[in-house]
């Protein structure tokens, strides 16, 4: 295997960016830059090792660089991809002419790309690089602190010529010695599809808990999201194996109970009768997108409500009036797909 350059850059200098560049910047794991488009975070990281958007009250490691110059991604031989899913294909055309062919992509954001595609088909289209995607249970604020953190990366065994277990042992050796824990699969698109399905189905339980403080309830609840997830999951030829990695049952299972996931948040927003337009673009909520575009595809071969009775459930709340108040025994009664 070739030497590890480790010129490790992060996209993106939000909250998981930072987290995650800190801990390997404190590993010692190479060369450490945040790249953001914020110029105040930039410049606070640069000359108080802190950022004062995300992370006010933490001191960040001195070694770890940030910087707005694109042209400082052309020393990368690794890109962590940290921004939203939803500008994340538009802004990486625009640097395109500053990423190395060769840097290797890995995947932090949990979303869809651009026309209904996951980052990871987005990328392969648009980019001849090596890509990879890393996705598990994980706050940042937790991440920082050093909390012990499980992620799952989801790699192909065979890309562009090149021997892609060369790219797990980099990453392996990033990390070895820290608080994140990894688990492996070649099911790198089913990897992708776990990290959105668990936005959606953690409304469900976020709308049942503002509802009923039941602990029966809710892990009866859990355990017909999770049977219905496994089935969308194959539908979208992911492999089952994968639900019980980090990213599938972990992840699922942080975002749905919770009150730090965003989604959740939003169930018990609906649950409430506080859910607004409004709530909802401030929320930046990728749950509600998902549930859109996995009716719109699934629709386009059978009937939803027939082999999908949640994703069915949960598209009516979004897409038009709905008495809220009998919404958990509607999902109570559903049949359940053989």
């Amino acid at each position: 295997m070739t030497s590890l350059k480790n010129h490790i850059t992060f996209i993106g200098a939000g909250s998981i960016g930072t987290a995650l560049g800190n801990i390997l910047a404190e590993n010692q794991s190479g060369d450490i830059l945040l790249h953001s488009v914020e110029t105040q975070v930039v410049d606070a990281i640069r000359d108080h090792h802190v950022n004062t958007k995300y992370f006010p009250t933490l001191h960040l490691h001195p070694e770890l660089k940030a910087t707005c110059d694109d042209h400082l991604l052309e020393s990368s031989d690794v890109l962590f991809l940290a921004i939203p899913s939803v500008v994340m294909m538009d802004y990486l055309k625009k640097i395109r002419k500053f990423i190395p062919d060769d840097a290797l992509l890995v995947n932090l954001a949990k979303g869809f790309g651009a026309e209904q595609k996951t980052i990871i088909q987005c990328l392969k289209e648009e980019f001849p690089n090596p890509v990879c995607t890393l996705k598990g249970p994980s706050f940042a604020r937790e991440i920082i602190n050093r909390m012990p953190t499980g992620f799952t990366l989801g790699y192909r065994a065979q890309e562009s010529g090149k021997s892609t277990p060369d790219h797990v042992a980099r990453i392996k050796t990033m990390f070895k010695g820290t608080n994140i824990h990894l688990d492996f699969t070649t099911d790198i698109e089913g990897v992708e599809i776990l990290s959105i399905l668990k936005n959606m189905y953690a409304v469900i339980l976020g709308i049942a808990d503002a509802q009923f403080n039941s602990a029966n309830l809710r892990f009866l609840l859990l355990t017909k999201a999770f049977r219905e997830m496994r089935r969308v999951l194959l539908y979208f030829n992911g492999r089952e194996d994968t639900l019980f990695n980090y990213c599938g049952y972990g992840d699922f299972a942080l975002t749905s109970l919770n009150d730090l996931s965003r989604n959740r948040t939003l169930g018990l927003l609906i649950g409430k009768g506080f859910f607004t337009e409004h709530v909802s673009h401030e929320l930046v909520l990728e749950g509600k997108t998902a549930v859109n575009i996995f009716y719109s595809e699934i629709s386009k071969k059978m009937v939803v409500e027939e082999h999908f009775p949640i994703v069915a459930e949960l598209y009516r709340i979004f897409s038009s009036k709905y008495d809220i108040s009998g919404f958990v025994e509607r999902i109570l009664n559903l049949p359940e797909p053989d």
